[in-house]
């Protein structure tokens, strides 16, 4: 029985909602937190909409029909909540407002800032994030969350052959960005 499977198990066979939720972040909160930014591009705004997709998940619990994966469910409620997001009023208001104004940056970094700070470095991440979105997310589901692409479909509600599209022209632009690289150009 693999890992999702026995989660899935310890989930079903818990009457109490709050153990159930307890085991749902213990499993999935770091994984969904790293998802979540990889859309809104900030560790703050991440963790808050976390949050909210655990209270969505914990409301909903019971509505969980089983028709995908437990995992599927709750990245298809992190990937809406982030788009959701990002088409908000309040995420257009602070892009706005940081276009028109400086802001002292905070010199204290927390250790996921500087982890992700570290990481961003590498070159190939580096490049990973300048795809279009619609690149990069299916990139990360597939490579960085071990999503099927069938579970990135259903996640993203699109057809699998657009998934698969997505996922071999995202190869073709890193490996074309990254060969620039190695010959000393710039990407951007």
């Amino acid at each position: 029985m693999s890992r999702e499977n026995q989660i899935e198990q310890q989930i079903a066979s818990t009457v109490d909602r709050s153990i159930a939720l307890e085991i749902i972040m213990d499993e999935y909160g770091t994984t969904l937190k790293r998802l979540i930014y990889s859309y809104v591009k900030d560790w703050g705004i991440a963790s808050d909409l976390t949050q909210e997709v655990f209270i969505t998940v914990y409301e909903k619990l019971d509505t969980f029909q089983r028709r995908s994966s437990f995992k599927t469910w709750i990245f298809t409620i992190a990937v809406n909540r982030s788009k959701d997001y990002l088409k908000s009023w309040h995420h257009r208001n602070m892009v706005m407002n940081e276009k028109v104004f400086f802001f002292k940056k905070d010199t204290e970094k927390s250790p996921e800032a500087k982890m992700v700070e570290d990481a961003e470095n590498s070159e190939l991440l580096s490049i990973i994030w300048s795809l279009p979105v619609k690149y990069r997310e299916v990139f990360l589901l597939h490579y960085y969350q071990d999503l099927s692409l069938q579970e990135i479909a259903e996640t993203l509600k699109i057809p699998v052959s657009t998934v698969k599209t997505r996922l071999y022209r995202g190869q073709e632009k890193v490996k074309k960005l990254y060969s620039n690289v190695d010959r000393g150009e710039q990407h951007g």
